[in-house]
C-alpha cells in the first residue's frame, strides 16, 4: 500500500516550535524564563520559535527543560531483528564498511 507522508523537515521544524512554544505557555514562562531555564540563548530561542530552526543540542535542553527529553530516545530506534538471515546481513554490511588498518 503507498503511504503518504505530508511532512517535510521545515514543517515538522515549525511543528516542533510550535509545541514548545505551547509548552513554554502552558507553564506561563516568558521567553527570557525558559531561556534561563534550559540554558540557550533568548536569540536562539526567539529564533527557534520564529522560524523553527535549531541545533539538536538546544532542541534537546528544551525539551530536558519540560520533561519531554524521553520522547527523543525512540527516534530512529533501530529495527528488531527477528531471524538469523538478518543478523547475518547486518554483520556483512558491517565487515564490508569497516576501514582497515594500514590501507
Amino acid at each position: 500500500m503507498l503511504e503518504l507522508n505530508l511532512y517535510t523537515p521545515n514543517k515538522i521544524q515549525k511543528l516542533l516550535s510550535q509545541r514548545i512554544k505551547r509548552l513554554r505557555l502552558i507553564n506561563e514562562w516568558t521567553q527570557i524564563e525558559l531561556a534561563e531555564r534550559s540554558g540557550i540563548s533568548l536569540a536562539s530561542l526567539k529564533r527557534f520559535e520564529s522560524t523553527g530552526k535549531i541545533s539538536l543540542e538546544r532542541l534537546l535542553l528544551l525539551a530536558w527543560t519540560f520533561g519531554r527529553l524521553d520522547e527523543f530516545t525512540s527516534l530512529l530506534e533501530e529495527p528488531e531483528i527477528m531471524t538469523l538471515a538478518d543478523v547475518r546481513k547486518l554483520e556483512n554490511k558491517r565487515q564490508r564498511g569497516k576501514r582497515r588498518n594500514g590501507n
